[in-house]
């Protein structure tokens, strides 16, 4: 089982003809990911060739979804054009819409995900490295060579440390990993992940990674001490972090206390999650936990 995402789900890319679509677009191929077209006006009705794979470019979502049946589209394109992207695909009716572009204005964010959520499509990101459930299906830049099928959910903030903990974690594997991306505004949240992860029945320990900045973290540890009867393992990005610096994602803000990895810790641990203070020591807290119930 995965959340989601599934061996079953049809994948559209939205700019699949761009530099970055063509890349990660033969890479999900070679994940097993069904992709089953792209979208480009300009280009509609010619077929891209992905080592000896024919992908079919549409020239809308709509189209492309009715052709194939699509229910889960791949947002590449640049951040101006996102908020159309985004909304064109809600029209389309897709079910889930992950959107990897970064930079997208936060007032566009907040437009689309209120339009999108409005007629049923889910959004991952922006701004993020999407989802993957190995072995079955990899929608975004998400490695797929660094893991296996198993069972620990992961969601996370930080690409970089979802790879990091995807791949010290390779030996025991994931049922579904994903980037909710670190904007200040995002689709998918850690609640609703966790929310996921809880009713699904191969996923036995959810690893939940944040990082400094605004109280989704915090929201995140009241929903498990109220729903999340699984064990729960956490990181916070940004322990070392300098008072007074900017640092990372357009959400790590920090004002006073609140929003620090100490006061997120503290938060988590309140309702029995164990944190971690660095990736490798979170790693092995995930091993003890599996192996040991501790």
């Amino acid at each position: 089982m995965a959340i989601f995402l599934t061996r079953e789900s049809k994948v559209l890319v939205q700019g699949m003809t761009g530099g970055e679509g063509m890349r990660h677009t033969r890479r999900m191929l070679a994940a097993g990911t069904e992709v089953v077209g792209g979208v480009n006006p300009r280009k509609a009705g010619r077929s891209i060739d992905f080592d000896e794979r024919a992908v079919p470019v549409f020239g809308s979502v709509r189209e492309g979804v009715e052709a194939t049946g699509a229910d889960v589209s791949v947002v590449f394109v640049p951040p101006a054009f996102a908020k159309a992207a985004v909304m064109e695909a809600a029209d389309a009716r897709i079910g889930l819409t992950v959107v990897i572009t970064e930079g997208i204005p936060v007032h566009d964010s907040v437009v689309f995900h209120a339009y999108a959520a409005a007629r049923g499509t889910r959004v991952i990101g922006p701004n993020c490295p999407g989802l993957i459930s190995p072995g079955e299906s990899n929608a975004g830049i998400i490695p797929a060579d660094i893991t296996k099928p198993g069972r620990i959910g992961l969601v996370s903030k930080s690409g970089t440390l979802t790879y990091q903990l995807m791949y010290e974690l390779r030996d025991i594997g994931f049922s579904t990993c994903v980037g909710i991306g670190g904007d200040p505004v995002v689709g998918t949240t850690h609640i609703d992940c966790l929310a996921a992860f809880q009713e699904d029945p191969d996923t036995e320990l959810i690893v939940l990674i944040g990082e400094i900045g605004g109280d989704a973290e915090e929201r995140a540890a009241a929903y498990i001490r109220d729903h999340v009867t699984k064990p729960v393992v956490g990181y916070i990005a940004g322990f070392t972090a300098p008072e007074g610096k900017t640092m990372g994602h357009a959400g790590a803000i920090v004002s006073g206390s609140s929003g620090t990895a100490q006061a997120k810790r503290k938060a988590l641990e309140a309702v029995g999650v164990r944190v971690g203070g660095t990736p490798t020591e979170t790693a092995r807290l995930v091993l003890d936990r599996l192996e040991n119930g501790t």
